[in-house]
This record gives structure tokens, sequence and C-alpha cells, in this order.
């Protein structure tokens, strides 16, 4: 290849495309996962150019907790870029603008010297559930529009407050993952409010630190990072290092988002009507607001999105992609094995139901204890009437998620993405469940890494998140089968009639999770 072309990144697959000079406008993405950094360069296009990633690691140290040294972000950025400087150095230097994403949640405790205090306590650590039940009461949802469950942030402050007091005494700022790394790229302490809006302290309506919930942690704003939108500069990169990883000076650093609402703009859900349907390990349903309408009652997030002035709301189910996996494990066969026995034509429900409450629910129950179930099992069911089972109640958990939300958010197409999109039967099964379009792109890295980068695009070029946040090449479409309607909204009935009967089972026998 030559010195003076690039090569973009595809699907896993590198080929030459361009003249550095015809690449207008680069930008970086960093997304700070729980398992890994991933850094991507996105050219003018906005198609990915290259990219490097690093691995991290998770410590529990006790039953339920879950903490990352925060410092190990920084030598994992530190490998990330130092990466990029050797293999694509031109392109590098070329950056103008520089997106955050990360996981939300965590709790990053600095001293005056801006030292960790302690490891980062994560999104999926459960050790403060009895200081999130105490702050979870009628104030703070009306506050912040959602339940306080253990994993968000602000529990954490109060159990570091109970358990070591000698560390919160030394608390002087409380950043999120992602805004620790900012802190050492810019030395800016900042925050932006999707990130924030996941804390417990953020008043989500007004996208302001709520004085109220921070008295309620004996802290204060000054505990707190500055505010800025997603799509705006939070600060820019420290000349040294400009210097040492071979940028330029001034490269503006965005606002950024946190992992949800950074894949939204990834796969250009950026506006009311559209949304995103993950099927993941877990399954989340996400779709923008124009307005500010919580129901915490519903077990729903109600978050701000990255880009101003709009909100989203994001409906969780704890076992999407992992019901199937554990099927596949029972059955001795590869998930993409059973997903794919069944076909592409979609069959209508039998009367055999699951709710997949593997290790409980979230949307729209909030129910740590309940278990899944099997209801209707025959002597003539088989294994495709299981996996076809697994797979509608699923659907069926998606379904309590979109009608958890709100009627004016109700999304008139879905982006599917995730391990489940490779099912087409999947697919096809959920728009008619939800009787919604939905759509699977083109192969590629539509991520939370290149929503950060163009979130860091927004804020080097002052762009319209509109004429950036665009929808990827699709490559399927799915519609509705309005002739199995009818069968599926039966059978969503009999689902949703059997968690409250198997919830009563278990308080009446005392059994912590219903077999």
């Amino acid at each position: 290849m030559r010195k003076d072309e690039v090569r973009r990144q595809d699907a896993g697959d590198f080929e030459p495309i361009a003249k550095l000079e015809d690449i207008m406008t680069v930008t970086l993405g960093l997304d700070l996962g729980t398992s890994s950094l991933k850094a991507l360069l996105v050219g003018e296009d906005g198609k990915p150019i290259a990219s490097a990633t690093a691995h991290l690691t998770v410590e529990r140290p006790a039953f339920g907790w879950s903490e990352q040294n925060p410092e190990s972000w920084i030598v994992a950025c530190e490998s990330v870029l130092s990466e990029l400087k050797r293999d694509h150095a031109e392109m590098l230097a070329a950056v103008e603008g520089i997106g955050l994403s990360g996981h939300m949640h965590g709790a990053t405790l600095i001293d005056e010297a801006e030292v960790p205090l302690r490891p980062c306590i994560l999104w999926n650590d459960t050790r403060a559930a009895k200081e999130a039940a105490a702050l979870d009461d009628a104030e703070a949802r009306q506050i912040t529009g959602n339940i306080v469950f253990p994993g968000f942030t602000a529990p954490k402050l109060d159990w570091v407050r109970a358990h070591e007091p000698d560390i919160f005494g030394k608390v002087a700022a409380v950043l999120l993952p992602k805004d620790y790394l900012r802190l050492w790229l810019t030395g800016e302490r900042v925050s932006e409010m999707s990130d924030a809006a996941g804390t417990s302290w953020l008043d989500t309506g007004a996208r302001d630190w709520s004085d109220r919930m921070l008295e309620r942690t004996h802290l204060s704003r000054s505990h707190m990072p500055r505010l800025v939108e997603g799509t705006e500069a939070s600060g820019e990169l420290r000349v040294d290092l400009a210097e040492r990883f071979g940028l330029r000076r001034g490269v503006r650093v965005a606002g950024g988002a946190g992992d949800n609402a950074a894949s939204a703009c990834g796969v250009g859900v950026s506006e009311p009507g559209s949304g995103f349907l993950s099927l993941g390990t877990s399954g989340v349903l996400f779709t923008p607001a124009a307005g500010y309408e919580p129901a915490p009652e519903t077990a729903i997030h109600t978050f701000c999105h990255a880009i101003p002035g709009l909100w989203h709301q994001m409906g969780v189910t704890l076992s999407a992609a992992g019901s199937i996996e554990w099927l596949s494990k029972l059955l001795q066969e590869k998930p993409g094995d059973l997903t794919g026995s069944l076909g592409e034509h979609v069959s209508a429900p039998g009367r055999l139901t699951f709710l997949p409450y593997l290790s409980g629910e979230r949307t729209p129950h909030n129910d740590a204890e309940i278990r899944g179930v099997f209801a209707g099992l025959e002597a003539d069911t088989d294994r495709p009437a299981m996996i076809r089972s697994v797979m509608e109640g699923v659907a069926f958990s998606m379904r309590d998620c979109l009608e958890a939300g709100a009627a004016s958010s109700r999304p008139k197409r879905l982006v599917a993405v995730g391990a489940g999109a490779r099912s087409a039967y999947w697919l096809q099964l959920l728009a008619t469940v939800l009787k919604t379009e939905i759509v699977l792109p083109e192969a590629g890295d539509f991520g939370a890494a290149l929503g950060a980068a163009r979130l860091g695009r927004c804020a080097a070029t002052g762009e319209d998140p509109s004429t950036v946040m665009t929808m990827p090449p699709i490559a399927e479409s799915f519609e509705p089968l309005t002739d199995l309607e009818g069968a599926f909204e039966e059978a969503y009935g009999r689902y949703r009639a059997l968690y409250p009967a198997i919830a009563a089972l278990a308080r009446d026998s005392g059994s912590d999770a219903p077999a």
C-alpha cells in the first residue's frame, strides 16, 4: 500500500480506499467498555478507517462486587493510541475531534490531587442494594424520572460512606468511567447528560444536577463535574498527549455519551419515531423522545439523549440472546444451529409459553427474584417447539418494553443489532410481535465507538447532529406478518398472565426463585 493511501475497516477487512487529502474530516471514537477499550478512526464519509482494541479485566473481590482499576483505562488508551500511531500515523495526525463513550453508572472517586481513592465500582455491582432501596422513593423518582437501581452511582456513594468512611471523607469529585478518561485526555472534570442521567443525581427533565439528590447522599455540586451536551466540546486534548501520539494541537474532545446513547448515534437513532433493538445477552429497546415523559413505575429508563433537546426511553430485558444460550447448553447444540433449524418462515405460536426471567427481570417488573418457566408442556412437546417458545418469550419481553414506553415515542422502525440479529426468523417474529418494521444494517461497525466519533465530529465542526447521525445502509427489512398478528396477540395475553401467577406462587411458598 502506498504511503498516501489509507485503509478502511469493514467487517474486519481492510482495503485501500482514498488518498489522505480526500478525507476532509477525520474523527476518533474511544469506547470504554467493561471488557475492552476500542479506538475507531472515522473518515469524511462517516465510515471506519481503522481500529485498535485493548482488553480490560474486572475484579470481583466479594460476592456481588464488580470493580475495575481506573488506571487500567489510561493504560488501555495509551495502548490503542500507540497502535494507531504506529499503523495509521497520517490518519491520526488528521483527527479534528475526539468523542467518548463508556459503560455507565460506575463510581470513580478521586481526591484533591485527582488520584483514584479506590477501584471504580462498576455498573453490575450489586453491593448497594440496601442503599438504593433507601434512596428510591417518590421524591427521587420525581426528580430523576427513574427508579434508583442498585447499579446506579448515587447509592454506591452511600455504601462507601457507610463502609469506607475514611475514603468518603477524601472524595473531591465523583466521575463516571469515560469522564475519568476525559480527565486524563483534557485535564477537565466534565460529564454529559446521557451518562449523568444514570447516576440518580441528575434532574433529568432540567438537564442539570439536583441539589436535593446530592444532599441526600451527603454531597454537593462541588463534587460533580461540569455538564455539557454530548455534541459540545468539553475541552481540548492536552498538548503533551498530542505531541506524544502525533495528533495536532487543539483537537476538541466532545462530551460524548453513555454506551447505549452512543450506540444510538452509531446506528442513526437520533430522532423520535426511530429506535434500536439490541439482542445481546440482555435485550434493549431504545427510543428517542422530543419531550420528557418519565414512567419509573414501569422500570423503564428515561435518560437524556446525547443529542441536545432529546431524551430517550430504554426498556431492558435481562435474558434475550442469553435465553438461547441457556437452551443451547441444555440441548447441547450451538445457538446459531438452534435458531437456524427453524428456517425463515415464522410459524403461529403454540400453547407452550416461556418466561425468559433466567436472571430476574428489569422492565416492566423490576423483580430480581423472579425466575423463568415453561408453561404448557405436553407429551408431544418437541425440540422445535421449545426453540420457538424461547424466541417467542424473548419477543414478548421486548413487547413489554415497548408497551412500557410513552406512546409519543413509539418507533415506526427499529434497527436490529447484536448477536441475536443474525437470525432472520427471530427478526421476522419480533416485527410481528412488536407490530413494527425491523431493519438489519449491512455488515460493518455501527456501534458505540462510531457513535462517539460522530459526536466528536459535531464538536469539531459544529455540524447539525441530524446530518451526522445518519442510519447505515440497510441489508434487509422485516415487516409484521399481519395474518399472524391475532394469534401472537392471544399468545402475548397468556404470557402476560403468567407473571402475576408465578410471582404470587413465589410469595406464597416463600421461595426465592419459583420453579
